[in-house]
Order: C-alpha cells, then structure tokens, then sequence
C-alpha cells in the first residue's frame, strides 16, 4: 500500500479523485485502502469529506505501516451491528469499549445512528456478562440511560472548533469500579 501513496500530492483535486474513486468498481482491495487512508489523512477532521486548507503532508501515511501490522497480528477484525458483536464476544472477564457517534452528532457519520440506537447500545450493555467502557458527550440522555453506572466527566480541547479551541465536555461510563 505504502506505494500506491507514495508521490500523492495535497491537493484538492486528488482529493475529489480519491473521493470518486472510492466508489467505483475496478480498484483492488490495496487501492481502495490507499484512497481511504488518503481521504482520512487529507480531509478536516478526518470526515473524508471535506478538504482540509492546513498543509498536510501525504507521504508519510505509510510510515507507521510496520508498527500497526505488528500491533493487529493478534486482533480480529469485525464488521458487525454492536449488539451482534457484543453477543458473541461477551463473557466474564471479557471488556468492550464502546465509541458510538456522540448524541447530536450522528449526522456527521456515514452509518445512521439514531436515538433507538443509543438506547438499544444502553439495553445491551446493561444486560452483559463482561465489563463496558464507553465514552459520550455529558448530555442529559446519556447520563439517564446510564444513571445506575460509574460516570466519570472529564473535559478535552475542542480540536475541531477553530481558532477558540474551546474545551469540550465529555464522560466515561463503566460498569465496574476503577
């Protein structure tokens, strides 16, 4: 892979490229990674879909190849709905960390996420054998469906928020005791 992005340029016009590329039949499992990773690296925020105006520079995408194939050698990768996925990995001792598309946010993804979603995550997590960490904007409905856990609030810069960096208000929700 690391020579299908070896050369590319930052450049809007590669990045409409890749963009239209990605979806088109005929590129090779390798060249369809190269064209995400370029579009993650390349775009703000890493939505793939927007341009980012900041220099960035392509040719060091590939840099850290080795260190992840060695870090994923004993990692599964899955491609399945949480609640599936929790299903079958779930038993004593097992921990999940969760990510699920911050409330108000769900727009911003690809994958529809809806209010239902974030309860049925809730109900999931609520009734398994192993442990959960998740992390969520601190908003009212969060903090409710997770009322009888461990929440922990915590606050970040807001990378995201121009030049003000304002800081960003989030909580860590667990099951168990730290």
């Amino acid at each position: 892979m690391a020579a299908e992005l070896s050369g590319l340029p930052h450049s809007r016009e590669m990045f409409l490229d890749c963009q239209n590329q990605f979806e088109q039949r005929g590129y090779t499992d390798i060249q369809r990674a190269a064209r995400s990773l370029y579009l993650i690296k390349m775009s703000f925020g890493s939505d793939r879909r927007t341009f980012a105006t900041a220099p960035k520079i392509a040719s060091n995408i590939s840099s850290s190849f080795s260190d992840v194939q060695d870090r994923l050698r004993k990692v599964i990768i899955e491609h399945l709905d949480f609640e599936q996925l929790i299903h079958i990995y779930d038993r004593p001792g097992a921990l999940f960390y969760c990510d699920p598309p911050y409330m108000g946010t769900e727009h911003y993804y690809r994958a529809g996420f809806s209010k239902q979603d974030h309860e049925r995550l809730a109900s999931v997590l609520h009734g398994i054998k192993g442990k959960f960490l998740l992390s969520y904007n601190d908003c009212d409905l969060a903090r409710d469906l997770y009322a009888d856990c461990n929440i922990q609030p915590l606050t970040r810069p807001n990378l995201l928020s121009g030049a003000n960096r304002n800081e960003f208000k989030e909580i860590l929700i667990r099951n168990y005791e730290s």
